[in-house]
């Protein structure tokens, strides 16, 4: 990735804007996508498309999310702090406390109600997962077009064969559809995506498509042709693997090459017996293949904005809602990984995927919260690559796609009051300014907490009583504890902490109520 600097056009107002002026806005989003998954990110995995995308565009490679997928989504959407939008937890976490209800509040509006208000098409093509009941659907969030999965997701092929994801259905503007048998999730989203793009509405006004896939959340379930191109080709190991990707990350710029990788959290590969390499490898290939498949079908999106001309003046923005997640898990361990009566995560190789970093969903540390994002608009971005190293937050989409397009962030929507946005419009990173080098963010999920400040970074681990400290400039990974050297900056940020989510509604955990 060229390091250059990066010109961004005069945005347009939109009470002058022509509907040609306005770009269209695609935000496509991984599920449970570690730091390193992408090739531009020093993957193996090959993702041509979205690597093209972060060479004529941005890299923004110090991207912070929310840990967990259903505040993550509802960060996302609404440029809100998720316990202030009531998703301070997960939909199945429903509670009868407002910060935790389980599904988007009315004092929040989607990038949907906003767009859709300033005169824009809106569509959504995937996982939904911030409002299981029908009321709460997209239907009624700004989506005019929707094809989705109202809750968690996790089907790939479908109808599932799994009971806990029977329940997964696929509604087309409100109606139940049943797909055709071998119906696979990603090539379906990316399918009726292509098929919104080329809606004739989209010529006379601008779109707003949403493009949340399941992919690469477990289970390990993908396409044999995708999996062949990848089987064999992590039979040298986890540790070969990661540190392949550290040292292509080090030489694109990406990571610092003066300071060492973070400790594995995996055996030595040679421990393991010849079956279980073989059945490791294999893992580690299938979910390579989910990613592979978003790739694909992300060059589909492309190819159908540049058939009805309509590319140039689209801004791409992709992302990942976490890290890789940390279940490890294999409840079907008789049967190989891949097909649709596997149930399996990725398990122990969450650690490459999150490479450099420790951990992964749900925790707090970098590895949960840490994802690239990438954006890309041809017709406003000149084509050389730009790498973003400043750090910026998942709230920060909204006002950037409010600012990009001309459009005005209410403060009354349906007759409530709308709440003053957490995010800010990351427009002058994009143009080559630091700012708010020293902005405080806030993190926290089911009892892990998290702050960063500039260079500083707290976590508190949820079985633990007391915080830890890191100087993310000295130590990027958080290898070395130093809240003990340092007591008084700890227990300034761990105030500010508190402050923050006595504000936003976080409760202790496990929920009383």
């Amino acid at each position: 990735m060229k390091k250059s600097p990066l010109l961004l056009l005069p945005l347009i107002p939109a009470a002058a804007a022509s509907a040609q002026e306005r770009p269209n806005v695609v935000l496509i989003l991984a599920d449970d996508m570690g730091y390193s998954d992408l090739g531009c990110m020093g993957s193996e995995i090959e993702t041509p498309n979205l690597d093209e995308l972060a060479r004529q565009g941005v890299l923004m490679t110090n991207f912070c999310n929310v840990s967990k997928s259903c505040p993550s989504r509802a960060a996302l959407l609404t440029g809100l702090y998720s316990w202030r939008a009531g998703m301070g937890a997960m939909t199945n976490h429903g509670s009868t406390i407002p910060a935790y209800q389980g599904y988007l509040n009315e004092n929040c509006v989607t990038i949907a109600e906003v767009l859709k208000e300033s005169g824009y098409s809106t569509y959504i093509s995937g996982k939904w997962h911030v409002g299981d009941a029908e009321q709460y659907w997209p239907e009624h969030r700004g989506f005019e077009q929707t094809f989705h999965i109202p809750n968690g997701g996790g089907v790939y092929f479908y109808p599932s064969l799994f009971p806990q994801r029977q329940d997964r259905l696929i509604y087309r503007n409100g109606e139940q559809v049943s797909p055709e048998p071998g119906w696979y999730s990603t090539d379906g989203f990316g399918q009726m995506a292509a098929e919104f793009i080329r809606r004739p509405e989209n010529r006379q006004k601008p779109f707003f498509l949403y493009v949340p896939f399941i992919a690469p959340h477990y289970p390990l379930q993908a396409k044999p042709g995708d999996i062949e191109k990848y089987r064999g080709r992590y039979d040298a190991g986890y540790d070969a693997i990661r540190t392949a990707r550290f040292k292509r990350q080090q030489e694109a710029g990406i990571l610092d090459p003066s300071f060492e990788i973070s400790a594995p959290e995996y055996p030595d590969w040679e421990s393991l017996s010849d079956e279980k390499k073989a059945r490791e490898s294999l893992r580690m290939a299938v979910y390579a293949a989910q990613i592979d498949c978003i790739d694909q079908n992300v060059g589909r999106i492309v190819s159908t904005l540049k058939e009805e001309g309509l590319y140039e003046n689209t801004v791409i923005i992709f992302l990942s809602d976490n890290g890789a997640v940390m279940h490890h898990f294999d409840d079907t361990p008789d049967r190989p990984y891949g097909g649709p009566d596997c149930w399996a995560s990725v398990g122990i190789w969450q650690n490459v995927c999150n490479t450099p970093f420790r951990q992964g969903k749900g925790r707090e540390f970098e590895g949960g919260i840490k994802t690239p994002l990438i954006i890309s608009w041809p017709a406003g971005f000149r084509r050389s690559g730009y790498m973003v190293k400043d750090y910026a937050h998942i709230t920060d989409v909204l006002p950037t796609i409010i600012e990009l397009t001309g459009s005005k962030y209410p403060r009354e929507y349906n007759g409530h009051a709308i709440q003053p946005l957490d995010g800010r419009s990351i427009i002058p990173l994009l143009k080559g300014r630091h700012i708010n080098r020293n902005r405080p963010l806030f993190f926290e999920h089911m009892g892990w907490k998290g702050m960063r400040q500039g260079r500083w970074k707290l976590v508190r681990k949820a079985d633990a009583d007391n915080w830890e400290l890191y100087n993310l400039k000295r130590d990027p990974y958080e290898t070395r504890d130093i809240s003990q050297e340092r007591k008084c900056r700890t227990r300034r940020m761990a105030r500010k902490w508190e402050k923050w989510a006595s504000e936003v509604g976080v409760e202790p955990w496990p929920l009383s109520h």
